[in-house]
């Protein structure tokens, strides 16, 4: 297959990987990090191992992450269970919703709706924990972003010979 053709797929699996780190119905590091494979060695790519190594490393921490970071901060914020198990189900709904973003908005009405079946009388703890859900995605999809935009940056750069 011609470098040229094998490097374009590489930049496009490298680009949806990054749309991925926020759309979740992309798997995000995964295509990036199939793109940085395919790269280093579909292609004469001199490309150091050690930026594997490391993207590799980076790729398994945030999908460690991207389940510990929200559910350390909805705890945080006073969140129970039920706003954790609402949050999953909100995801879940909300892909199938035909609105823009629907994955986020059911996300947070799961986590408030849970939050307020465990405790119907406490509207202000289940808005905390709401806020918490809120602070880990952006936690979360921001780590996995600045890894994206970093491999695609590497391999970018390699390319030009620049690095």
């Amino acid at each position: 297959m011609d470098t040229t053709i094998i490097n374009i797929l590489c930049l496009i699996l490298l680009f949806v990987g990054i749309l991925g780190t926020f759309l979740p119905v992309l798997p995000g590091l995964l295509l990036s990090i199939c793109g940085l494979l395919i790269y280093k060695f579909g292609t004469d790519a001199d490309l150091p191992m050690i930026y594997i190594w490391a993207f590799s490393i980076l790729t398994l921490a945030s999908v460690v992450l991207s389940y510990v970071i929200p559910a350390k901060t909805n705890r945080k914020y006073g969140g129970t269970r039920w706003g954790s198990v609402g949050s999953v189900v909100g995801t879940i709904v909300g892909l199938f919703l035909p609105i823009p973003l629907g994955f986020l908005i059911g996300m947070f009405a799961g986590v408030f709706i849970g939050e307020m079946l465990h405790d119907s009388k406490d509207m202000n703890k289940a808005l905390q924990s709401t806020k918490g859900a809120l602070i880990g995605f952006i936690y979360g999809t921001g780590f996995s972003f600045v890894v994206g935009v970093a491999m695609f940056l590497v391999v970018l750069l390699n390319m030009f010979d620049i690095i």
